[in-house]
């Protein structure tokens, strides 16, 4: 047991990241119950969709889960009274500052990690009073960070930078990469794109072989101006890049995202005009499995490798 699997109360130092419209309880309690930290991602919910999916999960699982908090979220407020009246162990908050939250948190018994894309963030996180820190490099699917540092140079600075533990994203998919992650100073890793593709994700079918389908350079970061996001190569897409090539204005790129345009892809499956937010790893993916399948994989492959290195 290292300090993420002993700080979470968990078997394996995997966390599952919360990834909007792919992350519901079924998948959460599915991690959970296989020995990692399974996400519920509350980006994506309605308040009392996420009281629902909180209930319906510790209903499934009695093992620690957590909730992915965007905190810039419009109901953030009403999100975090759900998560401390239903005693949510771990909160996983991004996209924002965790110091107005850390204290309300900690108060009330909740293990808190924050997302960071750099070492200043860190820091700022864990002057705030988190736990432990996500440090996501470019790789990574959904909202990323504007620096486009990498998974490979992110891990060690943020590691040299904060005493606390330091959670790997980005890029990662199985237990090489894993082994990777900690030969750089990760204690844990967090996986979103590995669990889109997964039979308890809630992603739509579609988008789920549309995942398991992509080859190298088929993703791409964008609209940096508005938010990051790694998009898979889709009509959308095109659209995307071809509003870049005429000089498009940010307020004609966010009318051309629109509202509801992730839901429409990754939940609902339109491959066309949906935005499918999708890590590069999405290259090495090939199958759709389930979590428990994903997560023993994951630690056969570590110890192998671990065995391989050390001969």
């Amino acid at each position: 047991m290292n300090d993420i699997s002993g700080l979470f109360g968990i078997q394996y130092p995997i966390v599952q990241g919360g990834m909007i419209w792919c992350s519901g309880w079924e998948l959460a309690a599915a991690v959970s119950n296989a020995g990692g930290l399974g996400t519920i991602g509350s980006g994506s919910m309605y308040p009392d969709v996420l009281r629902e999916q909180i209930r319906k999960c510790k209903s499934a699982t009695v093992r620690p889960f957590a909730v992915n908090l965007p905190l810039i979220y419009p109901q953030v407020a009403d999100h975090i009274q759900i998560i401390l009246e239903e005693k949510v162990p771990v909160v996983i908050t991004s996209a924002g500052n965790p110091k107005m939250y850390a204290e309300t948190f900690k108060t009330a018994g909740c293990k808190l990690i924050h997302v960071v894309s750099s070492s200043k963030f860190a820091i700022k996180a864990q002057d705030a009073g988190c736990d432990a820190v996500v440090a996501e490099g470019f790789e990574a699917g959904g909202h990323n960070g504007r620096e486009e540092t990498t998974t490979l140079c992110l891990i060690p600075q943020v590691v040299d930078a904060v005493s606390i533990p330091v959670i790997a994203a980005g890029g990662i998919a199985d237990g090489r990469s894993m082994l990777a992650a900690f030969a750089l100073g990760a204690q844990g890793v967090q996986m979103g794109s590995r669990f889109v593709a997964c039979e308890e994700s809630s992603a739509h079918d579609a988008f789920k072989q549309a995942v398991i389908a992509a080859k190298e350079g088929d993703t791409h970061l964008t609209l940096k101006e508005i938010t990051p996001v790694r998009l898979l190569n889709n009509p959308f897409a095109d659209q995307v890049k071809m509003a870049y090539h005429s000089g498009a204005t940010n307020d004609e790129l966010k009318a051309l995202l629109g509202r509801g345009r992730a839901k429409k892809g990754m939940f609902e499956g339109d491959m066309i005009e949906g935005e499918l937010e999708i890590g590069q790893v999405s290259a090495r993916l090939g199958h759709v499995f389930s979590a428990k399948q994903i997560i023993d994989q994951t630690m056969m492959d570590f110890k192998a490798a671990v065995q391989k290195l050390s001969l």
